[in-house]
């Protein structure tokens, strides 16, 4: 499933935080305050399911299970899972390395010996970890929605990318691959001799009494599956058509919530993997440089409110999921939706695993003064080589990362800030100069050092524009045919709107004359003039310079 970005002011992925009151209220009161603000019973639903020790805290369903049959979404409803299958993928190989029938440390060539590997060694273990360098499948522009609809063999599928050029020198990067794990579903069927879904079915579904959980088959008829869904320009339909057979070992399983707790309860108690495997498993790998990346074999890895995670989510055509287990606490928690516009599940699952510990997230300002807010200014970098920019400007500090969405950094106090409404913590560390040296992003993932560089970093003041000049401005820009930047006034404050479906309009401020910074994008625009100072078009700079003629 291929996704686009609104090339001006992409909207953000919403977060729905909770309160402190929430502490002492009934954990099912609090459940279903946060869940029935994010699903309709009008819309595609979701089955969500609470475990603690054991014991079931919350279980209930929202929404439809088909829209045009009204059909109610019940808590045993069926759903594609999409990449929460990389957990049984991950744990087959695992098993069959704990059987001797490879070794993790294989070259891939030793199973698909004409597989170009571009002078590098690609092993097994770098399929398991996302760190093999192998294009992403998704990411690959001629996988076309004509294409996803075509029924593939094994083969055929690992034929179609491995021409590709691989994306980093393997073990040097964590980059998500879902061709990684379509190469170790072919991996198991050569070793084997079995199809990828009789191996599973056979090694884990029905010994573990998995009776809900099924590799995916478009003509089998079973019962209470979910339809799934999409949206486009504000309007549910049917999903788009993708053959089963190109997820594969990457994400065609079919499962319950149920049933996904049952899984999760035989991993856990050592009846799927040797403990060895699974403390590998659930441990984050280490890349060529140090770093630790944010997965381990087969599930992400990171924290809930201090608590250690893992985790995964799965994405699949009318379809989203997620998946998470606090080891310490005994607490796991399923929420599966028949929509693929659900993408926020992340934050909303680890909402839900943090009232089930009894520390929910909430924040509260600390006052701070814009002198204050300004000491933080900077342009901060990965060792990966991706920055981050803090900027003071319009009154706020902001974050982001260039040519991207701002988010406010809400001051918590102790040199910690809150990204905007998320769940993502920003901490500070001085220097000896007392100038911040570093900063840690805190989020549900592993922590990310970000080191402040020498690179300068100029924030925009806000110029004081008259109404009348201010008016000046207003009018239809147009790029092209079909596509126009719409400025319009309110007040003493200027707006800009791209045309077209699910765009809005954004508060575009003055910093020197003619140039305007966008509020909550790193945009630029800039304004020209005739010879008589007539505004006659202007210059959009986001991922590039674009320059529209004014019509009016």
């Amino acid at each position: 499933m291929m996704k686009t970005l609104s090339m001006f002011f992409p909207l953000s992925l919403a977060c729905w935080l909770v309160s402190t009151h929430c502490v002492g209220q009934d954990l099912s009161a609090a459940f279903d305050s946060l869940l029935l603000r994010r699903f309709t019973h009008t819309e595609p639903g979701a089955s969500v399911l609470i475990i603690k020790e054991g014991k079931p805290l919350y279980r209930k369903a929202f929404g439809q299970a088909n829209l045009e049959l009204k059909v109610a979404m019940k808590p045993d409803q069926l759903f594609a899972i999409g990449s929460i299958t990389k957990q049984i993928t991950a744990s087959a190989i695992l098993k069959l390395a704990r059987e001797g029938r490879f070794s993790l440390q294989d070259p891939i060539t030793k199973f698909i010996p004409d597989y170009p590997t571009h002078g590098h060694t690609i092993t097994v273990e770098h399929l398991l970890t996302h760190s093999s360098g192998i294009k992403n499948i998704t990411e690959i522009p001629r996988w076309t929605p004509e294409v996803q609809k075509k029924t593939f063999t094994p083969q055929e599928l690992v034929d179609y990318f491995k021409q590709e050029p691989v994306d980093f020198v393997p073990g040097e990067q964590f980059h998500y691959s879902n061709s990684g794990y379509i190469l170790l579903g072919y991996i198991i069927e050569l070793v084997t001799g079995k199809p990828f879904g009789k191996y599973i079915q056979e090694t884990f579904l029905g010994p573990l009494g998995l009776t809900r959980t099924y590799y995916s088959d478009h003509s089998r008829l079973l019962s209470d599956r979910a339809s799934g869904y999409q949206q486009d320009k504000g309007y549910f339909e049917n999903a788009d058509y993708l053959s089963v057979t190109q997820p594969y070992a990457a994400g065609s399983v079919l499962s319950t919530v149920d049933d996904l707790y049952r899984w999760y309860e035989a991993v856990m108690s050592g009846r799927v993997l040797h403990w060895e495997d699974r403390q590998k498993a659930h441990t984050p790998y280490q890349l060529k440089n140090g770093t630790l990346a944010p997965y381990g074999y087969g599930w992400r890895l990171g924290n809930i409110q201090g608590s250690p995670s893992v985790s995964h989510g799965g994405l699949v055509n009318g379809y989203a999921g997620f998946t998470l287990y606090l080891p310490n606490e005994q607490v796991f928690v399923a929420l599966l939706t028949s929509c693929d516009c659900n993408t926020d599940l992340p934050e909303l699952t680890a909402q839900l695993a943090a009232l089930a510990i009894g520390r929910p997230y909430a924040w509260n300002r600390h006052p701070l003064n814009g002198h204050q807010l300004a000491a933080y200014q900077g342009v901060y970098e990965s060792l990966a080589g991706s920055q981050q920019i803090v900027s003071y400007e319009a009154d706020r500090l902001v974050i982001y990362r260039p040519k991207n969405r701002k988010e406010e950094l809400i001051p918590l106090g102790n040199n910690h800030f809150a990204v905007g409404n998320s769940l993502i913590r920003i901490e500070f560390s001085r220097g000896k100069g007392g100038q911040e040296a570093f900063l840690v992003e805190h989020s549900t993932g592993l922590p990310t050092k970000w080191v402040r560089t020498s690179k300068l970093h100029l924030s925009r003041p806000v110029l004081k524009v008259t109404v009348p000049v201010l008016q000046a401005y207003v009018g239809s820009y147009q790029f092209k045919p079909g596509l126009t930047f719409e400025v319009s006034r309110q007040g003493d404050k200027l707006y800009g709107r791209l045309s077209g479906a699910g765009q809005r309009q954004q508060e575009i401020i003055p910093y020197e004359a003619h140039k305007f910074f966008a509020r909550e994008v790193d945009a630029t625009l800039e304004f020209s003039l005739d010879q008589q100072g007539i505004v006659t078009g202007l210059v959009l700079r986001q991922n590039g310079t674009k320059t529209a003629q004014k019509l009016n």
